[in-house]
């Protein structure tokens, strides 16, 4: 520095004293300072004052050499001192040099100049304020520090100013928000200490209100809580928390909507195996069931993307025992919003969208490519890592529930097959839920979603099977599902051909053998889906035999409990009828024979079909007959179930014409162990009526002689050995027995009417079509003896 210069007032004593290297010279010079411009303010000389302090900041803080910026740090330090009071009016000349000295290379300069700044803040307390953010800033770089002593010095001036702010009743939070905006997305772990811990200040201080503006900073809290640093983890932990008990206190004053967001994209895990990102997605998934307990329907626009992140949590392991309980939380209070209300289309309405669905009479009518829906093969939707959504209503005052958005989340869980066994039971819960809210609007989904939930039955768990089965069931029985679109239910790759009754349309009486009828009072009545789901359910049996064999007595016993069993024995019969495979019409039919016979679920139907007293029953009964065709020994024991014993035994008479398989043999086999069980408890106890049921006895004895041999053949023979002497059971008027017998059967035959030579005509084509295959099948066996027949 040229010492010849002229440095006026400052003496050439003073200049050569912050000039010089040694400590104990300039803070001599400091002092000189100090009197000097206590004199000057004594005097009200503020233009004396200003060139001191220009000449110190310029000359000297601002200077090449270091010790003279060590001596021009000290002078303005002294400045401030002797200004007391006074020195917020030359703030601004006073702090910017110093703060210019927080970048030097120099680590000791760095520590003089936190020093200074220390003495200036000191001295003018809140008359600093209106400068806080370039004083946050230095001091946000200074945090970082990697000298100890400079980190120190930092740190009281960090308190100070903390004291200051928190004391003060003028801090503009406005200004600031934007820096600390900013700064808070720093990686360094001592400056994510510093931006931390001045949020916890500013948070605890009450004229303060920094809930305002936490959707600004709340991404950084959750990106400063997966620090690696215990301590920064805890005092972050600890200002969520404050920041959440003050919205839970003041819910009316918090903006949800604009935080929703932020919470769905860290409840979302990038990486599970940091520790750090378990705490973050377990905070945000508290945070979040919190804001839909607060918020309510304020959420139902970021729906969609609150299920992308709460419903993998589902099937967590307990390791992750809070994250599922919350995430399980926050799906059970979310779907609790969506109500009847979000399936009205006013909005639509107004809006003139041509892919409304018109209601007519309280039902949704809505066009349906019945190809689409008979199409099962549906590519897969790969998942993203991270996922948000826009909210549907952002501009609209009305909260709109975002159901396309919902959709499509749900049918992406669906088809990923990574998806754990309690996610796709909670997707299928909401789709089932969406469509007992939202019915006229989820079945314009209907056909996009309807060939996963056909796969779905193939899952492995029984429960997801389940509820898989409620939301095919609410589909197929729910009023909106109902179509214009023709009674015809047909697919390119499908040869049957379904016509959807005339009763489940407008509730007229369906003919005697032709049309399905709903003979209770509580039966739900079905729509043009049912037939669909019939048809397709019957192709999923016969592509995939396995399913069939592990789950299809299952599933269809589910049914009749949903759908009624009569609706769903009677429209399987009906497209079995026209089955083209005819080993699997005849696997179908044993499959449904077995479940009709021996399940709990199909006690009523049982009891309908006993009697055949009524034309319902009847008509139920030729429907049945006709397909179970397919299958003799099904015939019968339907027969035998239908108290038909004569037509049992023409039945039996036949199947001397017929190829006896050892598969035949079992099925047989198998009938004299249901007649043995407790369902057929009547028949056995009418042996004892032997006059009157001697074509049940003769079907019997029918059913031994094809018999080889064998357990059942004992347990059949030693059954008819038991059937006792008519003449010894005479013990009554036999006249009135036989009028009384008489009368029942003219009332059972007033209703029946059937035609039983043209049902058993029935069964002789029916056999002649599988002789005539299994010919076919032997022939190409013959021709191809290394390949097996399948």
């Amino acid at each position: 520095m040229n010492t010849e210069k002229d440095f006026s007032p400052l003496t050439p004593n003073i200049v050569r004293a912050l000039n010089d290297k040694l400590y104990e010279k300039r803070k001599v010079a400091a002092l000189e300072i100090e009197k000097l411009v206590r004199e000057f303010v004594a005097q009200n000389n503020s233009t004396q004052i200003k060139h001191v302090i220009q000449i110190l900041a310029s000359e000297f803080a601002l200077s090449q050499h270091p010790h003279s910026r060590k001596g021009g740090l000290i002078g303005l330090a002294a400045c401030s001192i002797a200004l007391g009071k006074d020195s917020g009016l030359y703030l601004k000349e006073l702090i910017e040099p110093v703060l210019t000295c927080f970048n030097d290379s120099d680590s000791r300069l760095r520590y003089y100049a936190c020093e200074a700044l220390y003495n200036i803040v000191k001295v003018a307390r809140g008359a600093v304020l209106p400068h806080f953010n370039l004083l946050f800033d230095g001091l946000s770089k200074l945090a970082a520090d990697p000298d100890p002593n400079v980190k120190s010095g930092s740190e009281l001036l960090d308190r100070l100013l903390k004291d200051i702010v928190t004391e003060s009743n003028t801090f503009d939070l406005v200004a600031f928000v934007p820096l600390l905006r900013e700064r808070i997305y720093s990686n360094n772990q001592y400056a994510r200490q510093f931006i931390i811990s001045w949020i916890h200040v500013l948070e605890s201080v009450p004229d303060i209100n920094l809930l305002d503006y936490l959707p600004e900073i709340l991404d950084g809290l959750f990106q400063i809580l997966g620090d690696n640093s215990k301590e920064i983890r805890r005092t972050c932990e600890v200002v969520l928390g404050e920041f959440l008990k003050e919205i839970k206190k003041t819910p009316s004053s918090v903006k949800f909507a604009e935080m929703a967001n932020i919470l769905v994209i860290h409840c979302q895990v990038a990486d599970e195996t940091k520790l750090t990102n378990d705490l973050i997605q377990l905070t945000a998934m508290t945070w979040m069931r919190e804001f839909i307990q607060l918020a309510g329907r304020v959420v139902l626009p970021y729906s969609s993307g609150i299920l992308t992140a709460v419903l993998p949590c589902l099937s967590y392991d307990d390791r992750k025992k809070n994250t599922k309980e919350a995430a399980s939380a926050c799906n059970h209070s979310l779907m609790k919003l969506v109500t009847p209300e979000d399936d009205d289309d006013e909005d639509e309405e107004k809006n003139g969208s041509s892919e409304s669905p018109s209601r007519e009479d309280g039902q949704t009518k809505t066009e349906v490519d019945s190809n689409d829906m008979l199409n099962a093969s549906q590519e897969s939707v790969g998942f993203s890592n991270i996922s948000f959504f826009t909210p549907a209503s952002a501009d609209r005052p009305q909260v709109i529930l975002d159901l396309d958005g919902i959709v499509q989340v749900l049918d992406r869980h669906l088809h990923d097959s990574s998806t754990g066994m309690m996610t796709r039971i909670a997707v299928l819960k909401w789709l089932y839920h969406l469509y007992i809210k939202t019915p006229r609007k989820m079945f314009r989904h209907t056909d996009s979603l309807f060939p996963m939930l056909l796969k779905t039955l193939s899952d492995e768990s029984d429960e997801v099977i389940l509820k898989d089965l409620e939301v095919l069931a609410e589909i197929a029985s729910s009023p909106a599902g109902q179509t214009d679109q023709g009674t015809s239910c047909d697919s390119t790759d499908n040869k049957l051909e379904l016509k959807v009754p005339e009763a489940a349309k407008a509730g007229q009486q369906p003919s005697t053998c032709s049309k399905a009828v709903d003979s209770s009072p509580s039966t739900p009545s079905m729509n043009s889906y049912f037939y669909k789901f019939m048809i397709n359910l019957l192709k999923r049996f016969s592509m995939e035999r396995k399913l069939l064999e592990n789950r299809g007595a299952f599933i269809i016993r589910q049914l009749c409990l949903l759908l009624h069993a009569e609706n769903i024995f009677h429209s399987m019969a009906d497209i079995l009828l026209k089955e083209e495979d005819l080993k699997f019409a005849s696997t179908m039919v044993q499959t449904l024979n077995t479940i009709l016979l021996t399940s709990a679920e199909l006690f009523q139907l049982r009891n309908q079909l006993k009697d055949l007293h009524t034309q319902e029953s009847c008509a139920l009964f030729c429907c049945l007959y006709r397909s179970w065709c397919h299958n003799p020994v099904a015939t019968v024991s339907l027969c035998f179930l239908t108290q038909n014993y004569k037509h049992a035994y023409d039945l039996i008479q036949k199947f001397g014409n017929l190829e006896v398989t050892v598969d035949f043999l079992m099925e047989v086999d198998k009938l004299v162990q249901l007649i043995e069980s407790p369902i057929f408890t009547y028949l056995r106890l009418q042996l004892l009526d032997v006059e009157n049921n001697p074509y049940l006895i003769k079907a019997l004895y029918g059913l031994l002689m094809l018999l080889p041999q064998s357990q059942a053949f004992q347990l059949l023979s030693n059954r008819l050995s038991c059937v006792p002497n008519p003449d010894l059971m005479r013990t009554v008027d036999e006249s009135k027995y036989m009028d009384s017998k008489q009368r029942s059967a003219s009332k059972r035959a007033s209703h029946t009417q059937m035609d039983y030579d043209e049902l058993l005509q029935h069964f002789d084509r029916v056999q002649s079509k599988h002789l005539e295959v299994r010919h076919q099948r032997a022939g190409r066996a013959s021709d191809h003896p290394d390949r097996k027949l399948m």
